[in-house]
Parts: C-alpha cells; sequence; structure tokens
C-alpha cells in the first residue's frame, strides 16, 4: 500500500458552484430506495449467513407519473414507477433466499413517508456472476471492482450554506410553518468574489394553495425568509411564468416525479450530501452497492478520513483518494492519496487507523 502526502496552498476559485438534490428529487428517491434494499438484503445475509453475500442493486430508474394539477386539488392519472435492477445472491445451498421480496418491502417500507405519491415498485434482479460471489468467500473483506473514492473535509462557506439551506427545507418546523413546501427541492449555490446567489426550486403541494395570488405570496415569504436568515440573493422557481396552474411549480404530491420528471441512481448528491464540481468527487454511483465496493466504501472512507485528519491535526484542509485492485484486501489499497492544506503530521498514522477499522465502517453502513 502506498501513501502519498502532498502538500498545497490554498487555493480560491473566482467562481463556486455547489449542488444539492432534496428528499424527494427524483434521483434522491431512486438513489434512497436502492440504499434501504441493500442494507435489507445485507442484514438478511448477516443474520442467515453471519457475512454480507455478494449483490449489487444499484441500478435503479425513476419513471415519472402522469398528473393532472389545479389549484386546491388534482388528479393523479399514472402512479410514480421504480425500477430496481441488478445482482444478488439467491441460493446458497437449499436456502432460496427471497431477493425480490426483501426488495420489495423495504423500497416500499421507504416509500410510505411520501403519503401523497403513488408509486409502482418494479424488482428486476438477477443472480450474480460466479467469480464475484466467490469474492465474498473470503476470511478478510476483499475488493469486488476495481475502483476508487474520492472525498474532502472541510465544506467550504458556500458548500455549508448550500447544506442550511437544505436541512431548512427538509425540516419539519419549515414544513409547519409552510405546508405548501413539498419533499422535492434543489438547491444551487453561487459564488463569486462580489456575491452569492441560491437558485431554489420547491414543489408546492396544491391543496395548500388556493389560488395564483395565494401562490405569488407564499413565494415572496419564503424568498424573503431565505434572504433575511442567509444573507444572500435568493431566488424561488424561476420558470414561473403565472399564466396558469400549470404554469408554475405545483403537484399534488409535493414530487416533480408525478409529472414528467425522471430520476436515476448515481446522478444525486455524493456521501456528503452535496455535488460539487470545484472539488474532486467520485462519479460512481454509492447507493444499492454492497459494503464490498470500493466505489461505496472508499467514498465513505475518504470522507472520514478527511473529516478525522483535519480535527486531529492543524489541517485547514484535506481532500482524500483512493483506489484498489479487485480482489483485494480492502484493508489495502493500491494508494490512498492526500492532498493537505496546513500541517498534519498524523495523517499517515489516521489513514491506517481508520483502515484497521473496516469491519467496524461496514457494519456502520448497514445498519445506519
Amino acid at each position: 500500500m502506498e501513501i502519498v502526502i502532498e502538500k498545497i496552498k490554498e487555493r480560491k476559485e473566482v467562481i463556486e458552484l455547489v449542488e444539492r438534490k432534496g428528499t424527494g428529487h427524483p434521483d434522491t428517491l431512486c438513489d434512497s430506495v436502492c440504499e434501504e434494499a441493500s442494507k435489507a438484503l445485507s442484514k438478511y445475509y448477516l443474520e442467515h449467513f453471519g457475512k454480507v453475500l455478494h449483490h449489487n442493486i444499484d441500478k435503479g430508474l425513476l419513471v415519472a407519473g402522469i398528473s393532472k394539477i389545479r389549484f386546491k386539488d388534482g388528479i393523479i392519472k399514472k402512479p410514480i414507477e421504480i425500477i430496481i435492477a441488478g445482482r444478488a445472491t439467491s441460493k446458497v445451498g437449499d436456502h432460496i433466499i427471497p431477493v425480490r421480496r426483501i426488495i420489495l418491502k423495504a423500497a416500499k417500507d421507504y416509500l410510505r413517508q411520501f403519503s401523497l405519491a403513488k408509486f409502482k415498485v418494479i424488482v428486476d434482479v438477477k443472480p450474480g456472476a460466479a467469480n464475484l460471489v466467490e469474492v465474498f468467500e473470503k476470511k478478510v473483506p476483499v475488493a469486488n471492482d476495481t475502483s476508487f473514492g474520492v472525498s474532502h473535509f472541510p465544506h467550504s462557506e458556500l458548500e455549508s450554506l448550500v447544506l442550511e439551506v437544505g436541512d431548512l427545507i427538509d425540516s419539519e418546523s419549515f414544513r409547519k410553518k409552510y405546508p405548501c413546501v413539498g419533499r422535492d427541492f434543489k438547491v444551487m449555490g453561487f459564488r463569486n468574489d462580489k456575491k452569492t446567489v441560491v437558485t431554489i426550486a420547491i414543489a408546492f403541494i396544491s391543496r395548500f394553495v388556493k389560488d395564483m395570488q395565494h401562490y405569488k405570496e407564499l413565494k415572496d415569504k419564503i424568498v424573503s425568509e431565505m434572504r433575511q436568515r442567509f444573507k444572500v440573493e435568493a431566488y424561488l422557481n424561476t420558470l414561473d411564468s403565472y399564466e396558469d396552474a400549470s404554469s408554475v411549480y405545483l403537484t399534488i404530491s409535493g414530487l416533480s416525479a408525478e409529472q414528467g420528471d425522471d430520476g436515476q441512481v448515481g446522478r444525486g448528491n455524493r456521501y456528503n450530501q452535496l455535488i460539487t464540481p470545484n472539488r474532486p468527487m467520485s462519479l460512481e454511483a454509492l447507493a444499492g452497492k454492497n459494503v464490498n465496493h470500493p466505489g461505496k466504501l472508499y467514498q465513505i472512507m475518504a470522507y472520514r478520513i478527511a473529516k478525522d485528519v483535519y480535527e486531529k491535526t492543524k489541517a485547514k484542509y484535506v481532500e482524500v483518494k483512493m483506489l484498489t485492485q479487485i480482489g483485494k484486501p480492502l484493508s489495502e489499497p493500491q494508494v490512498v492519496s492526500l492532498r493537505i492544506e496546513g500541517e498534519a503530521t498524523k495523517a499517515e498514522q489516521i489513514v491506517r487507523e481508520n483502515l484497521k477499522n473496516i469491519k467496524k465502517i461496514q457494519e456502520e453502513i448497514i445498519f445506519s
């Protein structure tokens, strides 16, 4: 294993962009459903066989439904379809594993929180390839793919702002104050050396909006609160043309997926709940992968290591990249690369300590 530590100087781009997709965004729905299904399968495997068996159910697609929107009302004509596909161990000796039933239950249990929406869940999961299944026979956790993970810490001011705005929108207190606010939202942050701008999209719930004038009033109140609370330029639902109910961001369920907005696993937030084009970023989907997949595990470990180094040393900023080869012990990556601003004399020791805790981290992922 090679651990490479590179010292870097403070860098601050002229332009910074940060995005966060909300809990009800179509891409987030796909990620969350596949991740919950993977956790459910992992728990079943652990309970019956003492270890997590091979599976990757990280191929998920959301096909939007059809609805007819009116102020104070509306009709859902066709449900949202979520298709879950992938591979999973379905038989051990004479023991038949109810893979489809486990996945279906996990998905439906998760989707119950979106009570105003209608969903149809389709599961198409086949047995895994024999050579990948064999990876899970090893006594130590072994990588079942050649892949990498990347993360950074701490958050920039703009990243923290976008997280805070998203947390506020998704909070029970905010939805209680504004019942019209749906679970589907997106926050886009922009910063240059002169200003910070936040552009927000929120799916309004039609039953709580009387008419166009009421929609405008609610929108103005939310924008005003965002500007006062966060001291930034804030804009909301900028596509609105105010012609009729179909020309503003109005939904029955609070989800854009009920009418025309599709989704896919891997297009949503990274492990840190952000999409950060100004930072190194893993492109591979985390959701739905088993805990022996470095594309999942190393994304999480890279974040933990970066945070650990930042909190336990004098580092001001840390980037971590981790790579391994299929079939190799996950505790022995091919390379761990750290780019550090400031002093971090214990960085290598911190990396090794985290790698010793691979099994514990895997358990925390499954039971989180």
